[in-house]
C-alpha cells in the first residue's frame, strides 16, 4: 500500500469516474485503474462497484476511503513540517474561493504571485461558502477566501478587506435618475440575483429587508454575475455587484452604477483555513500579496459603510 494508491482512490471517491479521477491525478486511465486494482488485491476486498454508473465505493470501500483521507491528511503535515522549517514556498496549496470574488480579485495577484514563486503549485476551485467550509474539514482544501464569519472552532479566520456593494441599474429604471440607491428603491419585480446559498445574495437580501425577492424575483435562478451585468445592460432591471468588479469596468459601464445611500452595505473578505494548517509563511505571503492589490481604503472598514456580517 502507498501513499499515490490512497491518493488514487480518493480522486475517484471524488469524481465518481476513473478518466477524470486520472486527469486530475495527472495520470493515464490505465495507470490508475492498475494501481487502484494493485490495492484492492492486497488487501483482498473490492474497493469500488464498477457496475454502476456513476461508480461507487462499496461498504469497505467507503471505510477505506474514509481512513485513507486520515492517513493522506496526516503525511501532508509531516510534509508541510519539513517545509516550513525550511520557510520553503513550494508544492500544492488548494484554495477556495466564491465565484463574487474570484473574477476580480484572483486576475489583481495570482499571475505576478506565479512568477514570484514557480515553485508554488496553487490549485483555485470557486465554490460557495458551505462548501468552501466543508471541504476544509475534510481536508480538501487548504484555505478559502470567503465572505462572511463562520463563527466554526475548527477553523481560523482573518481579515484581508472589506468591499462596498453596489447597483448596477438600467437606464430603464426609474432609479437610475437617482444619484444614490436607498432599499426603498428596490423591489424583487425587476431584480437580478444569484441562487439562494450564495452569501453574497443572502447578505443583500438581509441589508434590503427584502425577503419577499423569493416570490416576487424573475424566474433567471442559476445566473452568474457577469450574466446579471449584460442582462442590466440590455436594459433591463437591476443587479449587485462588488466593488473590484465597478474597477474593472469601462466608462460607458460606470455610467450605469450607484451607490447605495449611507451606510453602505459592505462585506468583509476574509481568508479561512483549518486551525491544524500550518504553512503560516506560505499563508504570510498569500495575504501580503492580496492586500499589496487591493486600494488602501478598503483595508478596513469606513465610516460611511455597514458590515453586512452583522445583519
Amino acid at each position: 500500500m502507498t501513499i499515490q494508491q490512497l491518493e488514487y482512490i480518493l480522486a475517484v471517491d471524488q469524481f465518481r469516474h476513473f478518466a477524470r479521477a486520472a486527469e486530475y491525478c495527472r495520470v493515464t486511465q490505465p495507470t490508475l485503474s492498475a494501481m487502484i486494482q494493485k490495492l484492492e488485491d492486497e488487501l483482498g476486498v473490492k474497493l469500488f462497484d464498477r457496475t454502476v454508473q456513476p461508480v461507487c465505493p462499496t461498504p469497505i470501500g467507503q471505510k477505506v476511503i474514509d481512513q485513507a483521507r486520515v492517513i493522506l491528511a496526516q503525511a501532508a503535515q509531516v510534509k508541510e513540517i519539513i517545509s516550513e522549517d525550511k520557510q520553503s514556498l513550494s508544492g500544492v496549496f488548494r484554495l477556495g474561493v466564491l465565484p463574487t470574488i474570484a473574477p476580480y480579485l484572483l486576475p489583481r495577484f495570482f499571475p505576478q504571485l506565479m512568477e514570484k514563486y514557480p515553485e508554488l503549485d496553487i490549485r483555485v476551485t470557486e465554490m460557495k461558502t458551505q462548501d468552501i467550509q466543508q471541504a476544509l474539514h475534510v481536508g480538501d482544501l487548504d484555505a478559502g477566501i470567503i465572505a462572511s464569519k463562520l463563527e466554526d472552532t475548527f477553523l481560523t479566520e482573518e481579515t484581508l478587506f472589506y468591499e462596498q456593494f453596489y447597483a448596477y441599474v438600467s437606464r430603464k429604471e426609474p432609479s437610475f435618475k437617482h444619484d444614490v440607491i436607498r432599499t426603498s428603491d428596490i423591489t424583487g419585480e425587476h431584480l437580478w440575483l444569484l441562487d439562494e446559498g450564495h452569501c453574497f445574495r443572502d447578505q443583500l437580501v438581509r441589508f434590503c429587508q427584502m425577503e419577499a425577492v423569493k416570490v416576487n424575483q424573475m424566474a433567471y435562478r442559476l445566473g452568474s454575475m457577469e450574466t446579471f451585468m449584460r442582462m442590466v445592460e440590455s436594459g433591463k432591471g437591476i443587479t449587485f455587484i462588488p466593488e473590484l468588479a465597478v474597477m474593472q469596468l469601462t466608462e460607458e459601464q460606470r455610467q450605469l452604477v450607484r451607490p447605495f445611500a449611507i451606510p453602505r452595505p459592505t462585506r468583509q473578505v476574509v481568508l479561512a483555513t483549518n486551525r491544524d494548517f500550518i504553512r503560516h509563511s506560505l499563508l504570510c505571503v498569500l495575504k501580503k500579496e492580496i492586500k499589496a492589490v487591493v486600494p488602501k481604503e478598503m483595508l478596513s472598514l469606513q465610516p460611511i459603510q455597514l458590515s453586512l456580517i452583522h445583519i
